[in-house]
């Protein structure tokens, strides 16, 4: 079992840094970034936290479930939902919500759960999902995807305003020829295939340009290792002048592939990234990317289902968050 201090050791600061971030000390000095490095770290090295190791009883007046499309090992390898459920925790501790967790459950787990007064859905899902996710609870919340809008609440990034931010800026920095990165997803046990909008929005965007080139599109995972075999791909094709890769963990493993063939970023090629992971500012060079408040999105989630259970709101809201450019140095 993880301690702070194997913590500390992995992420190269002290103990006492470890155990404020760990408690959610507002009054500590410390950059996003190394914040959500140490969140990500005791996640991944499973740390538990001592008053939970003791199971201290809590007197939470409210019961949430937070459902995550994800299983655990999944979240480790894209720390983008990891975030948005940190700020889901962070606020329901403040509020003194008891969140109770269940990773790509099942049926049966959804049966087993008893007193909820709501729940959190986090990723996407199928309507099948969703049938089975009323059955428990009428208030649900969806961070990510907003199905049925007219019913639920839910928090959603403005994607086509992001995309249309990064293609603009690969546009100015003089790139003639844009390539996407990208991945496909699928919602549920019956693997029903789910939209992708940054890749539509990016098609739509350069085509009304006259610049789309569907033999720089390439799908695959929204993982480093796919990252890193799609871009050994497009170096045997031929490479554009730039990238827009739909997730960082993706542009990670584009980055290794293209310092193993000795290309230069951005000289010979530029990439900009989505999300910023914390890995993101300390990858070589340090990526551009297009950050999202993931915590933000989190914390956004919670509030709205406090109102629809604490003021009994019945009208639907849709919260829809913008995104910022970050500029390093894999873009000109």
């Amino acid at each position: 079992m993880a301690t702070i201090k194997d913590i500390a050791k992995e992420v190269g600061v002290s103990a006492a840094t470890v155990s404020r971030v760990l408690n959610h000390d507002k009054s500590l000095s410390v950059s996003n970034d190394k914040r959500k490095l140490i969140l990500e770290t005791a996640e991944r090295m499973s740390y538990i936290p001592m008053r939970t190791r003791k199971k201290k009883t809590v007197n939470n007046k409210y019961r949430l479930a937070l459902i995550h499309w994800y299983t655990i090992d999944q979240e480790l390898e894209d720390p983008y939902y990891l975030s948005i459920r940190i700020g889901i925790e962070k606020k329901a501790v403040d509020q003194k919500v008891e969140v109770i967790k269940l990773y790509a459950p099942s049926k049966d787990d959804l049966k087993a759960l008893t007193s909820i007064d709501g729940m959190i859905c986090m990723g996407k899902f199928s309507d099948k999902e969703i049938k089975l996710f009323k059955a428990v609870t009428s208030n649900l919340v969806f961070v990510d995807s907003s199905p049925y809008e007219e019913v639920y609440d839910s928090v959603v990034l403005d994607v086509e305003r992001a995309v249309v931010k990064i293609v603009d800026k690969l546009i100015i920095d003089g790139c003639e020829t844009i390539g996407y990165i990208g991945g496909r997803e699928y919602a549920g046990s019956d693997q029903v295939p789910i939209g992708e909008k940054r890749e539509g929005v990016f098609e739509a965007y350069l085509t009304s340009k006259g610049m789309f080139d569907p033999s720089h599109v390439y799908i695959g995972k929204f993982l480093a290792e796919s990252g890193y075999r799609l871009m050994l791909e497009a170096i045997e094709k031929g490479l554009p002048s730039a990238f827009f890769i739909a997730s960082d963990s993706m542009a990670v493993g584009a980055m290794r592939a293209l310092h193993e063939k000795g290309i230069k970023i951005p000289d010979q090629i530029s990439l900009i990234g989505f999300n910023d992971i914390p890995t993101s500012n300390y990858t070589v060079p340090p990526l551009s990317t297009l950050r999202v408040h993931k915590e933000f999105m989190g914390e956004t989630a919670l509030n709205l289902m406090m109102e629809r259970i604490i003021d009994h709101r019945l009208i639907a809201k849709k919260v829809v968050v913008p995104t910022e450019l970050i500029i390093r140095q894999t873009s000109k």
